[in-house]
């Protein structure tokens, strides 16, 4: 690990901890709010409403202080953690103003359950204070009611941005970017374009580059803030500018642009139209929020889970969540159950069968995985192409036969030496190497025909080899122990 690597992760430490302790401070604030409330309650005394109303008063007054001092990120991070009835507490002492922020950092089960709660004109003021961009990824789950109200309160030029940004395919560059930014002439001097900048109460947010455009604002160039601050301010943008950088299409695929920007190490880079008309621009930090938001909806995806799910969600909402592959997994276990059945004589008959069986799918569904999360990672990194298909079957055709022979072998010499019959051990071997192959098989199978079907490849990917592992290698281990031993 480099030394800046390290920095980083150290860095990533602190704000962990420095999030817990924040949460850890709420916490606190609302446990004492419940218990000194409860006790004055519970106490008879003159004037006890008046006395509740102040007790109640000073703690709420505590946190909301606290919340003022977070990012709404850290807020958000608060929010759900939280159980229902204290997130819903701490929800309306969020100061208005950051309300349409936080919002945006919730999960997306967080976000719907907070905006159930809040009253039409509550939500219109929160999309208020949104850009047009912002704005466009929290339409989805505004009532469509408040989102008419949110366009005839913007004027004609944000109403045309949010329009455009609404109209973009979920997953594409153009839902993505971003059309705060600043531009500039190419043929102004250096010095007009640092006055210019002086205007700004702040730059946007992640400004490492100024986009160089004509009249027509169609791109010229870029101009990097760096190049700017060392050169000479009476030098024309035109000999500075670079033209040779990365440029993006708003149909461009997100998965592209993150690649691009990981490979490129960028900052931010300029979306074009087709007309080569500078209409926004990508940053680092929305390609990271997808490649995040990507990556824990395939980890749901794995196993079998449809949604994000609000860990303290009701029980009815966890159960509509979970119940389609769990559906799934009765059928296969099932199915496995009848394999089994199937050859109950053979194990009345060798006791021995019983004990090893689960050793064979255990290892054929471990291998899977392994097989199913390369192939996934891959296409998410667009190495597979249409032509990919064959080399990887035989690829991983040959790691599980090594495999199977290796630790199928190594089995075989067990079994042989606990039950005293080689044949036994011959008949381990071979049943690994076979549910290996046939791990290695479906593993390659599942997610490559999940994207054809333009399908997510990680869909309830660790489930279907869960299922096909088991029951195969109960059929292969007990069919060739039936064959050979019986």
């Amino acid at each position: 690990m480099t030394e800046n690597q390290e920095a980083r992760e150290e860095l990533r430490h602190q704000d962990q901890d420095e999030l817990e302790q924040h949460l850890k401070e709420v916490l606190h604030l609302l446990s004492r709010h419940r218990l000194v409330e409860d006790l004055v309650h519970r106490q008879d005394m003159p004037r006890h409403d008046l006395v509740e109303n102040l007790v109640h008063k000073q703690h709420i007054n505590e946190l909301e202080h606290k919340l003022d001092t977070l990012h709404p990120a850290d807020i958000a991070y608060i929010l759900e953690a939280l159980p229902l009835e204290d997130r819903l507490l701490v929800w309306g002492l969020v100061n208005a103003e950051n309300e349409g922020e936080v919002l945006l950092e919730l999960s997306d089960a967080v976000r719907e359950s907070l905006i159930e709660t809040m009253a039409p004109a509550d939500l219109v003021a929160a999309a208020e204070q949104l850009d047009a961009d912002e704005l466009a990824d929290l339409a989805p789950d505004l009532p469509s009611e408040v989102i008419d109200d949110v366009f005839r309160s913007l004027d004609s030029e944000e109403r045309e941005k949010l329009r455009a940004a609404m109209s973009y395919k979920e997953g594409s560059v153009g839902a993505l970017m971003d059309f705060d930014l600043v531009s500039v002439r190419e043929d102004v001097t250096l010095e007009v374009v640092l006055r210019y900048l002086r205007l700004f109460d702040d730059l946007p947010n992640h400004t490492d580059q100024l986009f160089v455009v004509d009249r027509n604002e169609h791109l010229r160039g870029v101009l990097p803030l760096d190049v700017l601050l060392v050169n000479d301010p009476d030098t024309e943008v035109a000999a500075l500018m670079q033209t040779d950088t990365l440029t993006l299409q708003p149909a461009d695929e997100a998965d592209d642009a993150a690649q691009a920007f990981e490979r490129y190490d960028l900052v931010s880079a300029p979306v074009l139209d087709k007309t080569g008309k500078l209409v926004g621009r990508l940053t680092v930090n929305a390609v990271m929020d997808y490649l995040r938001e990507k990556n824990e909806a395939e980890q749901l995806a794995q196993a079998g889970l449809m949604e994000e799910e609000d860990i303290f969600a009701s029980v009815w909402d966890s159960v509509k969540n979970r119940w389609q592959w769990l559906a799934v997994n009765m059928v296969t276990a099932f199915i496995a159950s009848r394999v089994i059945g199937a050859f109950e004589g053979s194990i009345e008959k060798l006791v021995a069968l019983a004990a090893l069986m689960p050793i064979v799918a255990g290892i054929g569904g471990n291998s899977g995985n392994q097989t199913i999360t390369m192939i996934v990672r891959a296409i998410a990194l667009g190495q597979v192409g249409e032509d990919s298909a064959r080399r990887l079957y035989r690829k991983e055709a040959g790691v599980a036969l090594i495999n199977g022979l290796l630790w199928g072998g190594l089995l075989g010499v067990l079994a042989w030496w606990l039950y005293q019959d080689i044949r036994l051990g011959l008949v381990m071997t071979g049943a690994m190497t076979l549910n290996l192959l046939v791990a290695a098989f479906v593993g390659v199978a599942v997610p490559m025909t999940m994207q054809k079907l333009g399908r997510d490849p990680a869909i309830g990917s660790s489930v279907m080899i869960t299922a096909v592992t088991d029951s195969g290698g109960f059929f292969i281990f007990l069919g060739l122990a039936t064959f050979f031993l019986l």
